[in-house]
């Protein structure tokens, strides 16, 4: 395994734990905390969706950065590049629709929920599929 090889799969797999702790761990358990209701919980899940995307665009960069070093396989490339896009999409187009309601909420407002939640989720659920197949390629390299 070549460093460029190595830091690649170190940076899938880092990046694949982040998003199932934070999206699909702590996300849907802080709103079952005692005293925590819909405005806190969103409050947190603003914060730490920010951390988290922020997080991940340093590790996209990095995981694309290492993969066109090493020259991998086409396989592993298109993981990385479905991983990236749904990032992508979900920073571009779907956090902000879920922060104009959360914004809405925030203010007191009686906002309806937001079917970009679904869109989120699917995306994330693609992203960890990516992510884990990308790892997995790479460690048979």
């Amino acid at each position: 395994m070549t460093t460029a090889s190595a830091v690649a799969t170190g940076v899938a797999f880092v990046w694949l734990g982040m998003v199932l702790a934070i999206s699909f761990l702590e996300a849907p358990l802080k709103f079952r905390a005692p005293g925590v209701d819909l405005r806190i919980g969103l409050g947190i899940g603003r914060l730490v969706f920010r951390a988290l995307n922020t997080a991940e665009t340093v590790l996209a960069t990095a995981l694309l950065v290492a993969i066109a070093a090493q020259g991998t396989p086409s396989a592993v490339a298109v993981a990385a590049v479905v991983a990236v896009a749904a990032l992508t999409v979900q920073v571009g187009a779907v956090r902000p629709r879920l922060t104009r309601r959360s914004d809405r909420v925030l203010a007191g407002e009686d906002a309806p929920r937001s079917r970009s939640h679904h869109a989120y989720v699917a995306l994330e659920t693609a992203k960890v599929a990516a992510l884990f197949t990308a790892g997995v390629l790479l460690l048979a390299t």
